[in-house]
């Protein structure tokens, strides 16, 4: 990883005014998987809160699978995998603490964790909300979706496909959208407690200046994903915390902090 933060050209992001831009570090294709190891390293030295992380992002989709059960619409569970997707983010802050605090060797705690979200709470509840309403406003883009499904066609996959698949190119289109939106965001106003717009537009701009890196990072949170589902969320148990401390080692990787480190 790079041990300074290069001096990056303006763009949009910079120039618009809105507010300042923290800097960020250009990042090699190897770094996303630099993130999973010390991810990894965090998970085996707090266990038992990744066990209990594991356990709230695996009960989620449980939850998600028993109200399609209950209901009977089978339409709703695209939707739904991509609302676990959108508001993945802003759950993990618990999980971002405790690497944070296995960073200044400290010994991390549920308790503390739960506090984390209080840390910056007015940005931090803005982007829940933010993430809320990209949810809700998907959640009725696949409504339309699922009222051109004519009612008289039998329900086999030949049939649902077309709607499954303008189902499934939408909600990537959403999903990419939130990750340029919260890629690091949490993380930014966790440590820095800076304001929304300033935590957004500088994980924009980092996103922005790290394209390759940064798409193969959302890769494979997609992909921990789809490993979650295809073991029947069992998988969920270990990926998500693994997901979650990487993403905070990728934070400090990528963007200015307020201390000096240093990465081998």
């Amino acid at each position: 990883m790079s041990q300074h933060f290069d001096e990056i050209p303006n763009n949009a992001i910079i120039d618009s005014g809105i507010a300042r831009v923290i800097p960020c570090k250009k990042l090699s294709m190897s770094d996303p998987f630099k993130w999973l190891v010390l991810g990894l390293k965090d998970a085996s030295r707090a266990p038992v809160l990744t066990l209990f992380f594991g356990i709230i992002f695996t009960a989620i989709p449980w939850f998600i699978t028993y109200l399609v059960q209950l209901t009977g619409w089978h339409l709703v569970i695209m939707p739904a995998i991509v609302c676990f997707m959108l508001i993945g983010p802003f759950l993990a802050a618990g999980m971002y603490d405790v690497s944070w605090e296995l960073e200044k060797d400290h010994v991390p705690s549920l308790w503390h964790s739960v506090k984390a979200i209080k840390r910056n709470a007015v940005n931090e509840w803005g982007l829940g909300i933010l993430l809320v309403v990209l949810m809700i406003f998907w959640l009725r883009v696949a409504s339309m979706v699922h009222a051109l499904y004519p009612p008289l066609l039998d329900e086999n996959f030949e049939n649902l496909f077309p709607f499954l698949a303008v189902g499934t190119v939408i909600g990537a289109g959403f999903t990419l959208l939130v990750f340029f939106l919260s890629a690091f965001t949490q993380p930014i106003l966790m440590e820095r407690k800076v304001d929304l717009a300033t935590a957004l537009l500088t994980n924009m701009n980092a996103v922005l200046n790290n394209k390759g890196p940064m798409l193969l990072w959302a890769f494979i949170i997609l992909l921990a994903v789809l490993i979650g589902f295809a073991t029947w969320f069992v998988g969920f148990v270990f990926l998500m915390p693994l997901i979650g401390y990487g993403t905070w080692h990728g934070y400090i990787a990528t963007i200015e902090t307020k201390r000096e480190r240093h990465f081998e």
